[in-house]
């Protein structure tokens, strides 16, 4: 866990110096030099439901068990009632086993499907969009001082992105803490990270704000509410269908937040203006990311 004196409140922050994470490359640039780049690593990690092979999904391989748990909360496979007896990962096999005490009540619809880190790709909704049914977040109001002062700590923190990029970021926090940061090469990895967290350390969701750097789709949007999270904020920008679905169920969701700027297309209503921007650090050059695509 990497610590800075801006991001000393983080229970989990990346940690850039994980040899494990990361593979040293040589290459050349434009100009024919030699270089040593470092790249993130990838690897297959296959989730399964008790007995049922689940999904095999991309991934830079750290916090497996969190992985697999929050992928199958996610996807509602797994309910918050269902009692998980354990969760097991093999490294050597590269598979994670979650374990409840009864046999689920979705294995017996479930089919195998492989997750690619392709962030297009994303996951075939299924039961997800059974799960929102009626779903109505809690009308949480945010102030706009927490989402600068939230920004500028998250870009500060030390991280695989920044030591080797082509890596997405999500982070779960509080109204002006950053609490958990994980990473991965597919936004869902880092999502679903957080949600396997949460599930399995009881944490309540109705007062958080989830963070990310990738795009506001659908799926993100069905993801944070699955997770009970009533505020979205990403870096990235939105699609029209994870605009329409994040107002039919209340989520505030605020996106291309970047510095000083930010907007808002659901849930305006519940921010506090009670901040200037003009007022809220920008961000210096070395600690600016792109907001990612995927």
């Amino acid at each position: 866990m990497a610590k800075t004196d801006d991001a000393a409140c983080y229970v989990i922050a990346p940690d850039p110096g994980n040899a494990r994470l990361t593979r040293a490359v040589q290459g050349v640039d434009q100009t024919g030099a030699v270089q040593d780049i470092s790249v993130v690593e990838e690897r297959p990690l296959t989730i399964f439901l008790n007995r049922q092979e689940i999904v095999t999904a991309m991934t830079i391989g750290d916090y497996p068990e969190y992985l697999a748990l929050g992928f199958l909360r996610n996807q509602g496979m797994l309910r918050p009632d269902d009692d998980v007896t354990g969760v097991d990962f093999d490294e050597e096999l590269e598979t994670v086993v979650v374990r409840t005490a009864v046999e689920t009540s979705h294995e017996d619809k479930l089919k195998k499907k492989t997750r690619t880190s392709g962030c297009a790709v994303g996951t075939v909704f299924g039961d997800m969009m059974e799960g929102l049914e009626g779903v109505r977040l809690p009308e949480t109001q945010v102030r706009t001082s927490w989402l600068y002062g939230l920004s500028h700590q998250i870009n500060r923190t030390p991280s695989l992105y920044l030591e080797a990029g082509a890596i997405h970021g999500t982070v779960l926090c509080t109204q002006d803490q950053p609490l958990v940061y994980m990473e991965d090469v597919g936004r869902h990895n880092a999502v679903d990270k957080i949600a396997g967290w949460m599930m399995s350390e009881k944490v309540p969701a109705a007062d958080k704000i989830l963070y990310t750097t990738g795009r506001l789709t659908s799926e993100m949007v069905i993801k944070t509410a699955m997770m009970g999270i009533p505020v979205l904020v990403s870096r990235s920008g939105f699609t029209a269908w994870g605009v329409e679905i994040a107002r039919d169920i209340g989520l505030t969701l605020i996106g291309r937040m970047r510095g000083q700027r930010f907007v808002c297309l659901a849930g305006d209503e519940r921010l506090i203006r009670d901040q200037d921007p003009k007022d809220a650090p920008d961000e210096p050059q070395k600690h600016r990311r792109k907001g990612a695509g995927g």
